[in-house]
């Protein structure tokens, strides 16, 4: 997996942000559309692509994107 591949899939699952919005260095919580559901949706697509479990406390302590692909990373 590579960061571009992740970051296409977050942008498959989160349908309502703006089409290729999402950078390496994005803060996803810095978007207006932005929402706890999308918190939800992200962990349970790691989960279910990845095989890996992070908490909303995890996503609450990013600052970007990278930060989250090093994390399912690290976990793998």
């Amino acid at each position: 997996m590579s960061i571009n591949d992740f970051i296409q899939k977050l942008e498959q699952e989160l349908e309502s942000f703006p089409e290729n919005s999402i950078k390496p260095e994005s803060d996803l919580k810095s978007f207006p559309e932005w929402s706890s559901m999308y918190a939800l949706i992200i962990i349970a697509l790691i989960d279910t692509e990845y095989n890996v479990t992070i908490t909303g406390e995890d996503l609450r302590n990013m600052k970007s994107v990278q930060e989250l692909y090093d994390l399912i990373l690290s976990r793998k």
